[in-house]
């Protein structure tokens, strides 16, 4: 599987942003999804994930009700839409394909990332 993200930006705080991944194959629905991010100087961390039957998790409370995750199993794609978006967000944004087991995300394939700046 292929990953390529993509929808990142220069945006300010408070401002709305949605990031897509799309993935090539034929098995993409076979697949959990997942968006991590990196801030500068940070470990990469999970964010969010989307099982196959279509089940979310969130992983943060810093972002719970700001992000929601989504998958087109018709498009192979699955997309991050951020909302209310905070300083602190500033990342390079990654999405995986994988498993999405009840205590952590497995990554199997890893995208490219996409860079989310939010100013002040």
């Amino acid at each position: 599987v292929q990953l390529q993200a993509s929808g990142g930006g220069l945006v300010q705080a408070g401002d709305s942003l949605r990031l897509s991944c799309a993935a090539s194959g034929r098995t993409f629905s076979s697949y959990g999804m997942a968006w991590f991010r990196q801030a500068p100087g940070a470990e990469r961390e999970f964010v969010a994930d989307i099982s196959r039957s279509g089940f979310t998790r969130i992983s943060a409370d810093s972002v719970k009700g700001r992000f929601t995750i989504s998958r087109d199993n018709a498009k192979n794609t699955v997309h991050l839409q951020m909302s209310s978006l905070k300083v602190e967000d500033t990342a390079v944004y990654y999405c995986a394909a994988g498993k999405s087991l009840m205590s952590r995300f497995e990554v199997e394939y890893w995208g490219r990332g996409t860079l989310v700046t939010v100013s002040s």
